[in-house]
């Protein structure tokens, strides 16, 4: 006695294929504008869909395909954009039989022999369809000559030619062919309407599954309906007829259980760290990848920061019951801890992806998380900052130091590319030039009210005559020996001007009303203002890098640097 032979499984991904425009979900744009085009007789000779995988970019140009040649059962029908389940050339086109309709992959047919066999069929008329239209996918994937040679037919085809490309890199189709195209960029279909298409398979397929399930699937599928449809058809062969549960699915996928990251999250914000570990532990062995693991803390971690940032536009991404919970915990959280974390996770993903041992990478992230849980927030930190007094280094200090010293400091935290957090400490910035030691000098003029004791006043003088470039000369390269009333000794530096003495004394005599001798000298002479500047703005550092908090911080963060000093209120 011989069997009947069976009908072949068909995978859910080509039975549920959407066979027109009404099937299609998640591209109502696309949609509108297609059908719009068809009822008005606006049809384009070539479409150019783009899009990342599984989103439906073969199906439409496939849907495109049977309404323009829709031809009904009669064979009189005209274009459509409704069902074609009617009409036989509309089947022979779904079943890619059909000698109108022509699909190519780019992907293995690259060179221009094989454009030019496209280019040799365009000049006939089709034999059936009313459009002899050429489907070409993977269309980046062709070479550079390939696209040179479509580009004149390409811009003028035969009425009766339609093209329609698909590709998942729009950056590699040249500008060229662009623009002789209408381009339409289909969306990633968002998890609300993948979990409903779902359901809605399992109704069909008599199928029981929990919506948490669904979820899952659905979150896992990253917007590509195909990719969600494969994972749930391995879910299906898994449950075998029963309920598919939201364990299984984590199982199958390898994904820790939502409710357990928020255990794990809660407690290394809490600095508890056995506990923390303990759920780490737990997760690994019921096979958590520990890359999905991170990746799921950062998307509760988003979570949160929504659920406090705007409460009211929370997205239900992980199911309704982690709503209550999430905005429970965001309550208690605030926003720069919430970014502390944020940063923390997204530096320690890429460093679980690529350690040998990605268990214990995941675990130094979140032992890194819990240690940091520890540090106060930058809010509390400036205010403690603000009202605690200044540290200085021993020696002597000038009045313009004294008043730096008194200064506040705050604090402002820098996230950057390597995960490790730099702090740029403010404090008041170095005076323009410390002040040298004020000689005996009364000198009052007309023109410049000031007296000129130091070399800093002489600059003040020069800037306040118009002289910058002159000022700055001074700041930069000038050694003061001697200050008395109308005379300055200095000794330049090589890259001073050469005519530097000659026109400070110029300067100075137009801008003070009095005559002054500016004379070179070969003694050492004190440092320069910018010298000066220097050594101050290093005690200043120093003194910062003393304070017991920055120890601290330091400590916590060995990779951090002292990136500048302001003055706080200032900036404020």
């Amino acid at each position: 006695m011989t069997e009947s032979p069976q009908t072949p499984y068909r995978v859910l991904a080509r039975k549920y294929r959407p066979q027109n425009f009404d099937e299609l979900i998640g591209q109502d744009a696309l949609v509108r504008t297609l059908k719009n085009a068809i009822e008005s007789g606006r049809i384009a000779h070539a479409f150019m869909l783009t899009g990342v995988r599984g989103v439906g970019k073969t199906t439409t140009a496939r849907i495109i395909a049977k309404a323009l040649n829709y031809k009904g059962p009669d064979g009189k029908a005209g274009p459509t954009t409704g069902a074609t389940d009617d009409c036989q050339l509309c089947k022979a086109i779904s079943e890619d039989r059909h000698p109108d309709v022509i699909e190519m992959d780019a992907a293995s047919r690259t060179g221009v022999d094989d454009i030019r066999e496209i280019l040799d069929g365009v000049r006939y008329a089709p034999t059936e369809a009313r459009y002899k239209i050429y489907i070409i996918d993977e269309v980046h994937m062709l070479s550079k000559n390939a696209f040179n040679a479509l580009l004149k037919t390409l811009e003028e085809p035969p009425p009766h030619v339609k093209f329609i490309f698909a590709t998942t890199e729009i950056r590699k189709v040249p500008v060229t062919v662009l623009s002789r195209c209408q381009r339409f960029d289909l969306r990633r279909v968002d998890i609300e309407t993948l979990s409903a298409h779902y359901k809605n398979i399992c109704k069909q397929e008599k199928v029981k599954a929990e919506d948490a399930a669904i979820a899952m699937i659905a979150r896992a599928a990253d917007g590509s309906v195909r990719d969600g449809l494969s994972i749930l058809d391995q879910a299906i062969a898994l449950s075998q007829g029963e309920t598919i549960t939201a364990a299984q699915v984590r199982e199958m996928l390898g994904l820790g259980d939502r409710g357990r990251s928020m255990d794990l999250l809660e407690h290394a914000l809490t600095g508890n760290m056995p506990e923390a570990l303990a759920v780490l532990d737990d997760m690994n062995r019921s096979g958590a990848d520990p890359v999905v693991l991170v990746q799921d803390l950062l998307d509760v971690t988003h979570r949160l920061t929504r659920a406090r940032a705007v409460p009211e536009a929370t997205a239900k991404s992980a199911g309704p019951d982690d709503d209550a919970r999430t905005a429970a915990m965001a309550k208690n959280l605030s926003m720069p801890t919430l970014g502390k974390t944020w940063q923390i996770l997204l530096k320690g993903l890429s460093e679980v992806q690529m350690a040998p041992n990605p268990h214990g990478a995941a675990e130094m992230v979140i032992l890194r998380l819990a240690y940091a849980a520890d540090l106060p927030d930058p809010a509390d930190l400036i205010k403690k900052l603000q009202h605690e007094p200044q540290q200085t280094g021993p020696g002597p200090q000038s009045s313009a130091r004294s008043n730096r010293d008194t200064a506040p400091v705050a604090m402002r935290s820098i996230s950057g590319g390597g995960g490790a957090a730099k702090a740029a400490l403010l404090s008041s910035p170095p005076d323009q030039a410390p002040e040298s030691q004020p000689l005996n000098v009364t000198q009052k003029d007309p023109h410049y009210e000031k007296l000129i004791e130091t070399l800093a006043d002489v600059v003040e003088c020069l800037y306040a005559a118009k002289e910058p470039l002159l000022a700055s000369q001074v700041h930069q390269f000038v050694h003061l020996v001697k200050l008395a009333e109308g005379r300055l000794e200095i000794r330049p530096k090589p890259e001073a001007s050469p005519r530097l003495a000659q026109d400070l004394a110029q300067k100075l005599g137009a801008a003070t009303g009095q005559r002054w001798i500016v004379s070179i000298s070969s003694a050492p002479g004190q440092p320069t203002l910018a010298e000066q500047d220097w050594a101050a703005q290093h005690a200043d550092f120093a003194a910062v890098l003393a304070l017991p908090v920055i120890k601290d911080i330091l400590a916590v963060f060995p990779a951090a640097e002292l990136v500048d000093i302001r003055n706080a209120q200032q900036e404020d």
